[in-house]
């Protein structure tokens, strides 16, 4: 399998850990946003990634693809089955890819993907704007993350890898975990990250990171 897009991505990061999960191997693949390889966009026309290529199986769109390899590859279960749980776990990747990306890319788009992996300028307002939205997303978190355990009974699933995805990526613009401020969250996220598929995905993340922007460190 190949999974086009780069780790920085909350998007790409939570497909690779769910590949992780499942004990699938992958081959990473260069996309993303204004690419014209010929290759990436035969996958994902309209350069959305995550995006992969299962032996001529080709799918965009990290929920979407999510979803097959739950049904491809059934064990273990990150989309429980229960109606309730699994309408929960549907909840928190929608509110993951949705809400809190919405506000959290603002500010790493216009700080680093614009204006240091693409050329273009970054709007500092719209990172400003961004910056304004996230108390109220990280108050909701912490008020429903668990002491102890995952976001849904039954175990670890796709809403803790989408949060906890996207956590990671602000990491690098400044708003990642906070202990301080949020400890129940920061709590819940290093029990997410400490997993072995996670650590995999991080250290393959940390040799991108090195390579396209070494001065980027997480805060």
């Amino acid at each position: 399998m190949k999974l086009y897009g780069g780790l920085l991505s909350p998007f790409v990061r939570k497909v690779a850990v769910v590949l992780g999960e499942k004990g699938v191997d992958y081959t990473p693949a260069r996309g993303g946003p204004g690419s014209t390889d010929a290759e990436f966009l035969a996958v994902s026309p309209f350069a959305k990634i995550p995006a992969i290529n299962d032996d001529g199986f080709t799918l965009a769109d990290s929920s979407a693809i999510l979803h097959y390899l739950e049904a491809k590859y059934p064990a273990p279960v990150l989309i429980p089955a229960d109606p309730q749980a699994r309408g929960l776990a549907v909840w928190f990747d929608e509110f993951g890819d949705t809400i809190f990306a919405a506000s959290g890319l603002k500010i790493l788009f216009n700080r680093v993907v614009g204006p240091r992996l693409l050329g273009k300028p970054g709007n500092e307002a719209l990172a400003l704007e961004g910056e304004a939205e996230l108390p109220r997303i990280f108050d909701y978190i912490e008020s429903v993350v668990p002491d102890d355990g995952w976001l849904i009974d039954g175990g670890f699933s796709i809403a803790d890898i989408t949060i906890a995805s996207m956590l990671c990526t602000l990491a690098y613009v400044g708003h990642g975990a906070n202990a301080a401020a949020y400890p129940k969250t920061a709590a819940w996220h290093a029990r997410a990250v400490a997993r072995p598929s996670w650590q995999a995905v991080a250290a393959k993340e940390a040799a991108l990171m090195q390579r396209i922007l070494p001065d980027l460190a997480p805060a």
